[in-house]
């Protein structure tokens, strides 16, 4: 009766041992990811998104589902991340676009980008674009300043909060007018950029790159400090005149606040193979990319800085929430 007793005994700590969150954590994941995306399918962000987790998958050994939220500039997926159960089983990719940036663009956000998220590590670091239509006189930012200047009813598209705020940096630096047209993806704004109705686009490299290969764009300078290797003729727009002007879409992984921190190193330590990997570097370089390296900690760190970086931008450009 006692070794009976002992048997069942242990048998209960057994199974409140493999109950618990512990047990629980070094398990994962045991069942499938769902990665969410602010932007729909073929978009620059739906191509990154994709990509990652098509590696994710491999190192984690199970499936991971991206799923495309477009809508309310990328903030639907955001706070649909933020009320998620934190178990690791509902991940973001987000851009310092919208976990840095938004908070200066709109009013009353039901989330906060630092409270409401778990960092988990940066991926990639995406260079946007100065375009105009192929068949454009215009072959350069000096040149486009004085077009944009000669004519009151000029346009420009955008589709995310980055070509949003480069534009407009731009305009405010040279002062030049022009009206902001809001398009769904790049993909929706394209027939317009190449048929003249959009006069100039600052646009996501990653989805930019494939249409300038193709001739259906004609770009005029990258958006960053330094010149793209893979674009290594394309000038800066620094060096095209626009003092400080520096802006690219970083991206990271996010996680709901309060995810175990033992799930955070397992997602942290894949997504940093990943990122090390040829295989990523090789596809980066194609769509305008850099890998990122660096993971919880790090990531917060830059989402800081680049709430700073934002703050004063935002100023600069003009632009107050809406």
């Amino acid at each position: 009766m006692a070794m009976r007793a002992s048997l069942l005994a242990a048998a209960v700590c057994a199974t409140y041992a493999c109950g618990s969150p512990a047990c629980a954590q070094s398990a994962y994941p045991e069942r499938q990811i769902h990665a969410l995306v602010g932007f729909p399918p073929g978009s620059g962000a739906d191509i990154l998104a994709r990509y990652f987790s098509r590696r994710l998958s491999e190192l984690a050994g199970k499936p991971v589902i991206v799923e495309n939220k477009p809508g309310a500039t990328s903030n639907i997926a955001v706070g649909l991340t933020a009320k998620a159960k934190p178990d690791g089983y509902t991940m973001l990719y987000s851009a310092n676009s919208n976990m840095a940036g938004s908070r200066f663009l709109f009013k009353d956000l039901p989330f906060d980008t630092v409270k409401d998220f778990t960092p988990v590590a940066m991926l990639s670091e995406t260079t946007f674009i100065v375009v105009v239509a192929p068949a454009s006189p215009i072959n350069s930012v000096s040149e486009l300043t004085r077009a944009l200047k000669a004519n009151s009813r000029a346009k420009f598209a955008y589709t995310n909060q980055i070509g949003l705020l480069s534009t407009q940096f731009y305009r405010n630096t040279v002062g030049a007018e022009a009206v902001a047209v809001s398009y769904r993806t790049a993909t929706d704004a394209l027939p317009d950029i190449q048929n003249g109705t959009i006069d100039f686009m600052i646009i996501d490299g990653t989805f930019g790159m494939g249409q300038l290969k193709a001739g259906r764009i004609k770009a005029l300078a990258v958006t960053t400090a330094q010149r793209l290797n893979t674009l290594p003729e394309l000038p800066t727009m620094i060096e095209s005149g626009i003092a400080d002007f520096d802006f690219a879409s970083w991206w990271a992984a996010w996680l709901p606040k309060g995810a175990s921190p033992d799930i955070v190193a397992k997602l942290e330590g894949w997504f940093t193979t990943i990122t090390a990997s040829p295989e990523t570097r090789e596809f980066l370089a194609a769509t305008a990319g850099t890998a990122l390296q660096g993971g919880s900690a790090a990531t917060r760190t830059k989402q800081l800085a680049e709430i700073e970086k934002w703050a004063i931008a935002t100023k600069a450009a003009g632009i107050t929430p809406q």
